[in-house]
């Protein structure tokens, strides 16, 4: 919690640190990186910082935080915390680094906000920084503790196996390992972080769902290609479909992920569009590995059906699974050779599909369609807290202000 001194002073600041935080989240990056270019190399997604997304997520994440230990400071914003703070773990982020962080951030507030950053002002915010910080590395600790590694131990070379074409645009990736130390078990629905070397000797993060339940020896992710639309085409995406090849070798960290299946014997729905079916895919295999006998619902949503990543693979698997179901929606209203249970036209609507009772949701796909689904559900009554979701990128903030 604020103290005394902080809470009324955050208060009165916050609408014109809100009104400047973006400003304030682009002059920290450029600050940081001029006076830190290591961190550019394997820590941040460049392609986010050039079209701004990074920053703006900074910038909605601290306002979120910084709202809510004005508003709910007995609620505060767990969830974001806890996306963060996994996403962090599988880069391999370092308790140390919160102060090159704070000394950026603090700089650049006062350097967009001036001379109304007065001595109390600059202590009061430092306070929302390091509340945050400090709930972030303790969560990161433990995300550590529990792995087994330290943050320089998350990585791991890999070996490509296999490259599968999915679709036109999706690639499933087979890697297997190479040393004979024992593979971190995934939980169903977790990813790991693809640390890829570009051509200019920089490395670049990317996350990736694991497709497919463990079996000791391998890992398996999806990717698709990023096409910019006028804007640059996504790097990492390109250079894995276009250069890597198979037997070259990936740096891969250890499996994280807070969205992860609860086999607490209820139905499961899972509720996916493009790509995101691929934790989806993850689950699924973890309960035919289990031999669960869980009721289990997928619901898709793709262009049409060539366009469906993995769905061999989860029509093969939902048969294993007794009592499951698919119901697909195509924007295009093809129709489906796979063995589903409803095909549908245009895009997903769930008004008037029968749903099971007392079921728990898991959502993956672009943000405005998990609100809507998720908007949705809390209408027909689903609760709150048996809705889980998935979300990558820099938008980890925005899941959660619907």
């Amino acid at each position: 919690m604020l103290s005394d001194k902080a809470r009324p002073i955050v208060e009165a600041t916050l609408p014109v640190v809100g009104a400047h935080i973006e400003e304030i989240a682009n002059r920290f990056y450029a600050h940081m990186f001029a006076e830190h270019p290591e961190l550019q190399d394997g820590v941040f997604n460049r392609g986010n910082q050039a079209e701004g997304s990074q920053p703006k997520a900074l910038a909605g994440s601290v306002a979120v935080f910084a709202t809510a230990l004005i508003k709910s400071p007995q609620q505060l914003p767990e969830r974001l915390l806890t996306r963060i703070a996994h996403k962090h773990a599988s880069l391999g982020i370092r308790a140390e680094q919160y102060q090159t962080v704070r000394d950026n951030l603090m700089w650049a507030i006062a350097d967009v906000l001036g001379d109304a950053v007065t001595e109390d002002v600059a202590a009061a915010w430092d306070e929302v920084y390091w509340l945050m910080a400090y709930a972030l590395i303790h969560q990161e600790r433990g995300l550590y503790s529990a792995r087994g590694v330290t943050a320089a131990r998350v990585w791991r070379q890999w070996r490509v196996a296999q490259k599968v074409p999915e679709t036109t645009e999706v690639t499933l990736f087979v890697m297997q390992r190479i040393d004979d130390r024992p593979v971190k078990t995934s939980l169903p629905g977790q990813y790991i972080t693809v640390n890829v070397l570009m051509p200019d000797g920089i490395r670049q993060p990317r996350q990736f769902s694991l497709t497919r339940a463990d079996d000791g020896e391998h890992r398996y992710f999806a990717v698709k290609r990023v096409h910019g639309g006028g804007k640059p085409d996504g790097e990492v995406s390109t250079l894995l479909h276009d250069q890597i090849r198979v037997g070259d070798e990936l740096t891969m960290s250890v499996p994280y992920g807070d969205v992860v299946l609860d086999d607490g014997g209820r139905p499961v729905v899972f509720v996916s569009a493009g790509i995101g079916i691929s934790p989806m895919a993850g689950m699924i295999s973890h309960l035919v590995a289990a031999g669960s006998r869980l009721k289990v619902t997928l619901l898709h949503a793709d262009a049409n059906e060539a366009s469906f990543p993995l769905r061999r693979q989860v029509a093969a698997d939902l048969a294993r699974l007794p009592g499951s179901a698919m119901y697909v929606w195509y924007e295009d209203g093809s129709g489906s050779e796979l063995p589903v249970t409803g095909t549908h036209a245009g895009m997903m609507d769930l008004t008037g599909v029968d749903l099971p009772g007392n079921a728990v949701y898991y959502l993956c796909g672009p943000i405005p369609f998990m609100q809507a689904i998720r908007s949705h559900l809390l209408a027909r009554g689903v609760s709150v807290h048996d809705i889980q979701y998935e979300v990558f990128g820099p938008d980890l903030w925005q899941a959660d202000t619907d």
